[in-house]
């Protein structure tokens, strides 16, 4: 078990200060920019460089991935329905509120921290890293920056455990990737607010008690008249959708939310979050995040994957030989762990970034692109090595496959993250648009 309790005055001076720099690698490939971020930024996983509190958690959940989530992920899939014991159990160890603090009863721990086990959990069960995903980067992550004293203390307890799970009602039917075309409306009448509209694709919709929802309260302002709204479930005038049957990341669920005259009261941690008209502001900013978690996701799938064409590539044989030792197979592995582990060092400079409270927009953009094409790219070859054992679900491969999809779609598809890219990189070399 990770006591995130149990961190040495070393721990913390390592997670605090700049990290020091290993001199042979800066020397010939990195930057003076990234000189503190070489720690992070391992030549191979779980490499000892990293944090000792990091490596205790990243070998924590690689061991709970192995010896729980993986023997039951195949069921998981199957059963197309929430997996509660695995959630408390990453409640135990503190992986459902990573990102709170320890004064609200949080693990206290950082984003660098989160990839990692983010990465480590998904290789295990990539629903159940959607759904921690979905409850520390879109639900707490907002909540604690953007949140009153009150508004946050109304949401610890049972959610910081997984008990309660929170969701994000950003997306709509008519505009998923025009997260500033709210078409939700959200009018003050009084003490209260009124909700109106719809949300769709919205995770952990179903089993959630508590959104975090955007909705337009000056239309005429666009993306800076939406505002953000805590909103408990159940609550009178909002209904959830049915649950949409998926091609991969089936233990989760995904509905959509309809507000039909749906008052929301400021009382009980509820109503406006942060500013009024801010909303768009927060759900860029929280995507930031968010995109960090997918990435950690993305790796984890892929990780999966390339394990499981490796360890067929050794078993297999063919022409009186392991394939592995065929050129075609090494080549296609060789391909497979270039693409991650290139993937790997970008989503753990970006939260490196995060952590330091760097700009990071750009540098999240990257690994997520990175992160998740990695991910279908690696899953696909591995179906490659394994030929029709790859297409069965007798083998994990072809979850994988069918898991690794969408991480280049949700939290903004590859295509936004090519444009937020392009958009930074002309900002960045002063060329006006």
């Amino acid at each position: 078990r990770f006591d995130v309790n149990n961190r040495t005055s070393k721990n913390d001076e390592l997670e605090t200060a700049p990290h020091r720099c290993c001199s042979r690698f800066a020397l010939f490939f990195f930057a003076y920019e990234f000189l503190d971020v070489l720690n992070a930024i391992a030549i191979r996983r779980g490499i000892s460089d990293l944090p000792e509190s990091h490596v205790l958690l990243q070998k924590t959940c690689r061991m709970f991935a192995t010896d729980y989530l993986i023997p039951r992920a195949a069921a998981h899939d199957t059963e197309k329905k929430c997996p509660r014991e695995a959630l408390s159990k990453l409640g135990e160890l503190g992986l459902m509120s990573m990102l709170v603090p320890e004064r609200y009863g949080g693990a206290g721990l950082d984003y660098l921290a989160y990839a990692i086990a983010m990465e480590e959990i998904s290789r295990g069960c990539a629903s159940v890293g959607t759904i921690m995903s979905v409850q520390n980067s879109l639900f707490f992550a907002p909540l604690l920056k953007y949140g009153t004293q009150n508004q946050i203390e109304a949401f610890l307890g049972p959610f910081l455990t997984g008990e309660k799970l929170g969701c994000f009602a950003l997306s709509e039917p008519g505009n998923g990737s025009d997260a500033g075309a709210a078409s939700t409306t959200a009018t003050r009448k009084g003490p209260t607010w009124v909700l109106n509209g719809t949300k769709c694709w919205i995770t952990n919709g179903l089993e959630a008690e508590a959104a975090i929802v955007f909705a337009t309260t000056n239309r005429s302002l666009k993306h800076k008249g939406i505002s953000a709204f805590l909103v408990r479930k159940p609550t009178e005038g909002l209904v959830v959708g049915k649950s949409e049957d998926k091609l991969g990341i089936r233990a989760t669920s995904t509905v959509t939310l309809n507000f039909d005259d749906c008052v929301v009261h400021e009382r009980d941690g509820c109503g406006l979050l942060g500013l009024e008209g801010n909303g768009f502001k927060i759900a860029m900013k929280t995507l930031d995040g968010g995109r960090i978690g997918i990435a950690g996701q993305a790796l984890g799938i892929a990780q999966a994957a390339l394990e499981c064409a490796l360890d067929y590539a050794g078993k297999r044989s063919a022409f009186g030989s392991p394939i592995g030792k065929l050129q075609a197979i090494q080549f296609k592995l060789a391909d497979m762990e270039t693409r991650l582990h290139s993937a790997r060092l970008l989503t753990w400079q970006a939260a490196h970034l995060l952590d330091k409270e760097a700009p990071v927009t750009k540098a999240a953009a990257m690994a997520k692109l990175a992160a998740s094409e990695a991910a279908t790219f690696v899953s696909h070859q591995a179906i490659q090595i394994l030929g029709g054992m790859g297409y069965v679900n007798s083998m994990p491969a072809e979850r994988h496959y069918r898991d690794s999809r969408i991480c280049e779609i949700y939290e903004g598809t590859s295509e936004i993250q090519r444009l937020v890219i392009a958009q930074n990189l002309f900002k960045e070399h002063g060329i006006p648009l």
